[in-house]
């Protein structure tokens, strides 16, 4: 939804920096179907950063440190060019539109930011909270999946409500929420970015306590979605090996393999059984050797350590 021109206000125009130097004006409600997008008709004012507080109701939890220095960056030549929204809360203000923007401007080290004073109840707060962010498409797979549901709990709403209200076709709602009923251990993948949505949705069929050994397969891009498919095909229907060889493996090297790949996150093999044979410990990118090497040295030092103590 493309915005329209901003309106600057008497307090813009004067240069007001203080919220107490305007005149008191009505409390008024604002409409859930109302745009948090800036209008014409908006006074824009400059208020305090510490006077300003997160939305705690915001549904995205992180926040993309590369992007926040490059907005810094470009505030500290241009400053804010489109206004925050925030919501009077006693005598400070919360903010309803534009994190983003403010907690960049705190990293130039801004001391002030232009702000749209509007009044919504503590529902309405929420509702537009989580609207806006999820028509934004910047929050993570995950944390679309939580807003959304969270969306339907908190207001009584349907999928094809919830999907009308965020802009979003209802089958793209049910295929964002099926990523909840994952394996947690799927949904980490998925919250480190190491696991797409579009890889993940294929191991809903899939039983839970298989889908991460078929995750570690397609994560960090080993496999595309088409390929992920086909895998996760061809497990729900494998076709009978000839000459299968007997599985030799002893139950606590299968436990102890499953163990492992929990613990470092990637696909773990062995060879043999339980009295000899060689265990594979699979890396895709360097920095997921990096990664792994920093997990065995975590536990290395972690056992030289409680020795030392004994």
């Amino acid at each position: 939804m493309a915005n329209k021109g901003l309106g600057r206000g008497l307090a813009s125009l004067m240069g007001l920096n203080n919220i107490d130097d305007l005149e008191p004006q009505p409390v008024r409600n604002v409409p859930i179907e109302q745009t948090v997008a800036p209008t014409a008709s908006d006074n824009v004012v400059r208020i305090a950063l510490s006077d300003i507080d997160p939305n705690y109701e915001q549904p995205r939890k992180k926040f993309d440190e590369a992007a926040l220095k490059e907005l810094a960056d470009s505030i500290k030549l241009h400053g804010v060019i489109q206004p925050i929204v925030v919501t009077p809360i006693g005598k400070r203000f919360m903010i309803i539109a534009g994190e983003r923007r403010f907690r960049a401007s705190k990293m130039a080290a801004q001391t002030d930011i232009p702000a749209i004073i509007r009044h919504y109840t503590p529902q309405q707060i929420k509702e537009i909270s989580l609207i806006e962010n999820l028509q934004r498409e910047d929050l993570s797979p995950i944390e679309a999946a939580r807003a959304i549901k969270t969306l339907m709990n908190e207001f009584n709403m349907t999928q094809e409500v919830a999907a009308d209200r965020i802009g979003k076709s209802r089958s793209a709602v049910a295929n964002t929420l099926r990523l909840l009923t994952l394996n947690d251990d799927v949904i980490g993948l998925i919250e480190q970015g190491r696991l797409s949505a579009g890889h993940a949705r294929t191991l809903v069929v899939v039983p839970q306590d298989q889908q991460f050994k078929l995750a570690l397969k397609g994560c960090d891009n080993q496999l595309t979605v088409r390929e992920m498919e086909k895998m996760v095909r061809e497990f729900l229907n494998p076709k009978p090996e000839k000459n299968k060889q007997a599985i030799q493996d002893s139950k606590e090297l299968v436990s102890l393999i499953t163990n492992m790949q929990r613990a470092f996150a990637t696909k773990v093999s062995a060879i043999g059984n339980g009295r000899k044979g060689r265990i594979y410990i699979d890396y895709f990118t360097a920095d997921d050797l990096d990664r792994i090497c920093n997990l065995v040295e975590d536990w290395m030092s972690d056992k030289f350590r409680k020795g030392e103590d004994a």
